[in-house]
């Protein structure tokens, strides 16, 4: 018998496509952020190597891409920063400003 998230929809999420919707979900589901325990390696479909981490809904598997700027954006995730925003706006997740120093740290 095949296990009930099998016949989900699976959707590549890069951070330039993040929506308010899934970074909650990422939020919930690593709440302390994730780890390499985490990150799931595989090939895309031009044989790229990709790592994400997965977040579940009702009908979809995301994939969403590990990057520093996705780090930092749930680390510094707060709910009221997108109350007012349509949850599937991709464009309402704003790539943060990232320092030297940041980048070294989440490398």
């Amino acid at each position: 018998m095949k296990p009930k998230h099998d016949n989900l929809k699976r959707v590549i999420v890069d951070f330039k496509k993040l929506t308010p919707e899934i970074l909650a979900l990422l939020v919930e589901k690593y709440p302390d952020g994730y780890d390499d325990d985490h990150i799931i390696s595989f090939r895309n479909q031009h044989n790229d190597m990709i790592e994400a981490v997965e977040v579940t809904t009702s009908d979809t598997k995301y994939l969403v891409k590990v990057s520093s700027k996705l780090a930092v954006t749930m680390q510094n995730y707060d709910e009221d920063d997108y109350e007012n925003l349509d949850s599937d706006d991709s464009n309402a997740v704003q790539s943060p400003k990232m320092d030297a120093e940041t980048i070294e740290d989440r490398e």
